[in-house]
């Protein structure tokens, strides 16, 4: 199927150090056959990937917590999200990206991980699509303290729990990420497969 738009042209608004902001000019075609022009301002991201290990023998997993500067801005009480391990792609493979960022933020050293779905975030405004990932660990694999990197400014909290307790949370609406949300219930539906106990 043909995308149903036409004489499309990208305005470049603004260039931040992540992305860039384009005014997008269009004739999208009707279902009554007319075409009518419309704008649209688009912020053009790198594509991200994000994961959660899982220990297949006691139930737990392992999550993180950072300071995220726009839901504190937006009114969270301090800014600090409960969520999945993730990372920008800037052109790397996503698998390649979320097994790096998994030793950089969680100290685990996995050799593999299993990508379990693609999404835009929010494809009304935003180009950014996150690769989801899950793996199994074990404590043999904790090779480092993680923490993120500190040249990127990160301050990253490992955080070890049951796969339960997060979805206790989830159902009181204390985990507020969307890929957190998505890969809890991705375990939550797979959990028969995927853990022993």
């Amino acid at each position: 199927m043909n995308a149903p738009i036409r004489n499309l042209s990208l305005k470049e608004l603004f260039k931040a150090a992540r992305g860039v902001l384009k005014r997008c000019t269009f004739e999208l075609k009707h279902r009554n056959g007319s075409w009518k022009e419309q704008s649209r301002d688009v912020y053009v991201l790198s594509d991200a990937a994000a994961i959660i290990l899982y220990n297949p023998d006691n139930g737990n997993i392992i999550l993180t917590r950072q300071f995220r500067v726009a839901t504190y801005v937006d009114g969270h009480a301090d800014g600090m999200l409960l969520e999945a391990c993730a990372g920008r792609l800037d052109g790397e493979d996503p698998k390649v990206c979320i097994i790096r960022e998994t030793e950089e933020e969680t100290g685990y050293v996995i050799a593999d991980a299993l990508q379990i779905a693609a999404a835009y975030i929010g494809p009304g405004a935003i180009t950014e699509k996150i690769f989801y990932f899950v793996a199994p660990y074990s404590p043999e694999l904790k090779k480092a303290g993680g923490g993120g990197l500190e040249e990127e400014g990160e301050q990253i909290e490992v955080v070890e729990m049951q796969l339960d307790e997060a979805l206790d949370l989830l159902d009181k609406q204390k985990i507020q990420d969307s890929k957190t949300i998505v890969l809890l219930q991705y375990l939550q539906l797979n959990r028969a497969k995927l853990f022993h106990s």
